[in-house]
């Protein structure tokens, strides 16, 4: 489950965390954080403390050396571009999709509820839930980010 863009240290933290058989949740318990945040670090796209890279080696049992060279004190993640728009995944094309369809009805109720302005994707949180249903299964995706209206000058 890894993308050709991702670096050899990144390949291997997915390598580790296959053979300790962990999920996403339960790197983001031990480091104290969120599942998606967890993973976002996998995918070089958050920017982790000293303290959780320490202690995500110590969880995927790999040489803190191999994480500070590249996600140390002077990494910043160059966040998106992991894959081409669209994507071809089937599973990230539907968010695409989602958009395309929910979109600009999930834009006006957003207005009409606080204004002119954007969700951050910057001061956000964003949890996935499993929800058992004798239909079929479902995923439930909470999207939490801070409202910033737009200003006048």
């Amino acid at each position: 489950m890894t993308d050709p863009k991702l670096s050899s240290v990144q390949t291997r933290m997915f390598q580790a965390k296959a053979q300790r058989k962990l999920s996403f949740e339960q790197i983001g318990k031990e480091l104290g954080c969120n599942e998606v945040y967890a993973a976002s670090i996998f995918y070089g796209q958050a920017k982790p403390t000293e303290a959780e890279i320490k202690r995500l080696c110590e969880i995927l049992n790999i040489p803190t050396s191999h994480l500070v060279e590249e996600m140390g004190e002077h990494f910043y993640p160059s966040r998106g571009g992991l894959m081409p728009m669209p994507p071809t995944d089937p599973t990230l094309y539907r968010f695409i999709e989602m958009i395309q369809v929910f979109g600009y009805p999930l834009k006006a109720i957003i207005h009409e509820k606080f204004g002119d302005g954007i969700m951050s994707a910057i001061d956000f949180k964003a949890d996935v839930e499993k929800v058992e249903d004798p239909k079929g299964d479902r995923v439930k995706i909470t999207l939490d980010g801070k409202f910033l209206p737009y200003k006048k000058w």
